[in-house]
């Protein structure tokens, strides 16, 4: 690769890893740890198959808007308004929530630097509002580069603490018993670790859009080639680590008699003794420190990535709007923020409840985005040899049946099932 090359590249690089960034904290921190600590290694097939049956679908969001120069969500509406409106629909329901589910998550870190007396729901909105804040000063440009370092930082406090654990080997008690995940009564926590695993898949929309952030920022039209190097290195290091998260979670806490608190501050404490108890007690405030870090950048992408997509859906919808999209954005950032602080301040009890609800919800809509990513992807405006190829059509209708298929069961266990 050529000097100029390599530099048309790293201007390239950005939404893909942004995407990750939103992965890592949300599924990773929370659903991968929770798999491997109550389940050890038995759900590794599992993510790993919602990782490759989502795979198609995330990609199409990015290399649809690099191969025709227009936003994922355009071309829901080359198939017809009401993609659109189903896009909106979908997104007001999962960003909402999953907006008030992760700012807990962030709020419960931080109340671990001593914060214990303010009350959580009222620390979820003040890291809400300062989100907004932070967006509306600092745009695209700072949610890029806080992205890239909390991965990094993330990435390697993470592996050290799996070496070290595997170190010290399993912790599992004398006579305990192993719970099998594959029974009618775990099928919620399977929905709900596939859900936002590696991300819901709403965010296939969201890295199409920072394309544009990103090509106003440098100045630089990402080639289609660029933009699957970037997708595939954020793919793909969401996917590993999910895997490292697993692992910590069955290395550390599996059969070691210990579960997870509903409690937002003690599930982040438990978080971080996972870490600080392999690499040492001195870790503990770096570590707290890490994984803050790494849900307020998850909080941030989700306050800007969520109301991004509806401004682009309202803008679509009405194109009188296209100039004022920043305003726009900012207005549909200040209704996300309004619903999660009324979620948070009125209707939960406790952080797990949240994150499981915004989960699952998450993964019931998939089948419907996956179903339109795959015919966006496959129109007549996309050129031939970016289209879905033999092996893409086989996992992408695979993937439908299969996120059909677990959904139906899910709603049998819940409902129908005595």
């Amino acid at each position: 690769m050529n000097q100029t090359s390599r530099a048309s590249l790293m201007k390239a690089l950005g939404p893909g890893l942004l995407v990750a960034c939103a992965a890592i904290g949300g599924s990773h921190l929370v659903w991968s740890t929770r798999a491997g600590a109550e389940f050890g290694w038995q759900l590794v097939g599992l993510v790993l198959l919602a990782n490759l049956f989502k795979y198609p679908f995330f990609l199409y969001g990015q290399k649809y808007t690099a191969a025709t120069g227009e936003s994922l969500l355009a071309g829901y509406q080359r198939r017809g308004n009401l993609f659109v409106y189903i896009f909106l629909a979908i997104n007001i329901l999962t960003g909402i929530i999953n907006i008030a589910g992760v700012s807990m998550l962030s709020a419960a870190l931080l109340a671990g630097f001593g914060l214990e007396a303010l009350p959580l729901p009222q620390l979820t909105v003040l890291i809400m509002i300062g989100c907004a804040v932070f967006i509306f000063l600092g745009h695209y440009r700072l949610l890029d580069g806080m992205a890239k370092l909390v991965v990094i930082v993330l990435t390697v406090s993470t592996l050290a603490a799996l070496l070290l654990a595997i170190g010290e080997g399993p912790v599992m008690q004398p006579g305990f018993e192993p719970p099998s995940p594959w029974t009618w009564a775990s099928f919620g926590f399977l929905i709900m670790l596939m859900g936002w695993m590696p991300a819901p898949l709403d965010l296939s929309a969201w890295s199409s859009l920072w394309m544009f952030s990103r090509e106003r920022q440098t100045g630089h039209r990402a080639t289609v080639g660029e933009t699957l190097i970037d997708f595939h290195l954020g793919y793909f290091m969401a996917v590993a680590l999910a895997m490292v998260f697993l692992a910590l979670g069955a290395l550390v806490m599996y059969g070691s008699g210990e579960r997870f608190s509903p409690s937002g501050i003690a599930f982040s404490n438990q978080l971080i003794e996972l870490y600080s108890r392999n690499i040492g007690a001195w870790s503990y405030g770096l570590i707290l420190f890490a994984a803050f870090v790494t849900m307020l950048s998850t909080s941030l992408t989700c306050v800007d990535g969520y109301p991004r997509a509806l401004a682009a859906c309202t803008t679509l919808l009405a194109p009188k709007l296209l100039p004022a999209f920043t305003r726009v954005h900012q207005a549909w950032i200040l209704i996300a923020v309004i619903g999660a602080s009324a979620i948070v301040l009125g209707y939960v009890q406790n952080l797990l409840q949240l994150l499981g609800f915004a989960a699952i919800i998450s993964f019931i809509t998939s089948p419907i985005l996956a179903v339109i990513n795959f015919l966006v992807m496959s129109g007549d405006n996309v050129p031939p040899e970016h289209r879905p190829g033999p092996i893409l059509k086989l996992l992408s209708w695979v993937g439908i049946l299969f996120f059909f298929g677990m959904t139906a069961g899910f709603i049998y266990a819940e409902f129908l099932l005595d």
